[in-house]
């Protein structure tokens, strides 16, 4: 028989469905992404740490999992939901099937219950702390569990997920993913040297930076000023990961101490921390921004981009310092989706334009780093 298997919120609402993965029980915020495609990308995307993610497409897994598709060397989020997990997998680049996947990795997961209802709620009311379970399906424990649950506001994340040493980077992007742009080569000799300050960065991001024509080294994201200009980079680039960017103070402070000595890109939390660092504020999104269909608008070119993007979190206009000028919106919700510096070569977006699986469309942010540090 099926096991049994509980998801709870903190506002008392109970789902209950079977067991997929890991059993166990597991606390986090529980958030949704409207991907149709591209699970095993989320499920291995550090910023997903102390989320419970919820998928909104009916059924998930179908084409197994793979090595290559890996963002991360794990997954990182707490626990999975899906409407119905696929009872076969077709496909033939597959190596496995989810469920073992989630299994080998100890994530509990839970199928069967109502998404949509899910989804719904977490629309109007906002993202809530939530307990999964298999082992307590006492439907008042979970929700006292799912009260007490730390959530996310005002936890350093980052320093769960970043890596512990520093490493250079040599994977290339996947043929799926191939550019007819590319500059990579096997040979770094004269190639820029970029310096990619790791706050749980998806492997994707080095990849594209290395078919952009980059030498990479990633430093973890603890690593101080003195540590990047050390390295005698040519750029600096703050990736994405998990949770709230006001904590991070260390991060914050190692990026003012690069600003105007080397120009800075940076994607997702690295524009939150990059913001922070100019002065700006932030500020939690109701239910986040969490799939590969968000529309944005690029101000400087008058294009409308097809954007892929994970975050919970968002600079607060109010608080842009006039040194900050803003270049993408979000044509959803009209928040910010990047800005940059009018004075310093530094310029950041919100969403992620090396998406895999996801659009293209903002490939090309790539090449305006590289054109930056040409400069």
């Amino acid at each position: 028989m099926p096991q049994a298997a509980k998801l709870a919120l903190e506002d008392g609402t109970v789902f209950t469905g079977t067991s997929i993965g890991a059993e166990g029980e597991v606390d986090g915020e529980v958030c949704f992404n409207t991907s149709m495609t591209g699970y095993q990308e989320i499920l291995t995307d550090p910023s997903y740490r102390g989320q419970i993610v919820t998928m909104t497409y009916p059924q998930i897994g179908n084409y197994g999992v793979n090595a290559e598709d890996l963002e991360s060397p794990k997954p990182h989020l707490a626990g999975f939901v899906v409407r119905e997990l696929s009872g076969r997998v077709s496909n033939f680049r597959a190596e496995g099937d989810l469920s073992e996947y989630l299994r080998r990795y100890n994530i509990p997961g839970i199928q069967g219950i109502d998404t949509r209802a899910l989804v719904r709620k977490l629309r109007m009311t906002g993202a809530m702390k939530g307990v999964l379970s298999t082992v307590d399906l006492d439907d008042r424990s979970l929700v006292a569990k799912a009260k007490a649950s730390p959530g996310l506001v005002g936890r350093d994340l980052v320093r769960e997920v970043m890596p512990d040493q520093p490493r250079e980077w040599s994977e290339n992007l996947s043929p799926w993913m191939k550019l007819e742009t590319t500059q990579a080569s096997a040979d770094d000799a004269g190639k820029p040297h970029v310096v990619a300050l790791d706050y749980g960065m998806k492997w994707n991001i080095p990849r594209y930076l290395r078919d952009r024509g980059f030498r990479v080294s990633i430093l973890p994201g603890t690593a101080k000023a003195s540590d990047v200009l050390a390295a005698n980079p040519d750029g600096v680039f703050l990736s994405n990961g998990p949770g709230d960017p006001e904590p991070l103070n260390y991060a914050i402070e190692t990026i003012r101490g690069v600003l105007g000595k080397k120009p800075v890109f940076g994607i997702c939390l690295g524009h939150q921390l990059l913001s922070l660092a100019c002065g700006a504020g932030t500020f939690k999104l109701k239910f986040g921004h969490r799939g590969a269909n968000q529309p944005v608008m690029n101000y400087e070119t008058g294009v409308v981009e097809i954007t892929s993007q994970n975050h919970g979190f968002a600079v607060d206009e109010a608080s842009l310092p006039s040194d900050l000028e803003v270049t993408h919106r979000n044509l959803n919700d009209n928040t910010i989706e990047g800005v940059r510096h009018k004075k310093l070569p530094a310029f950041c977006v919100q969403y992620h334009p090396e998406a895999s699986a996801g659009p293209h469309d903002s490939s090309y942010l790539f090449d305006k780093f590289r054109e930056l540090i040409g400069k």
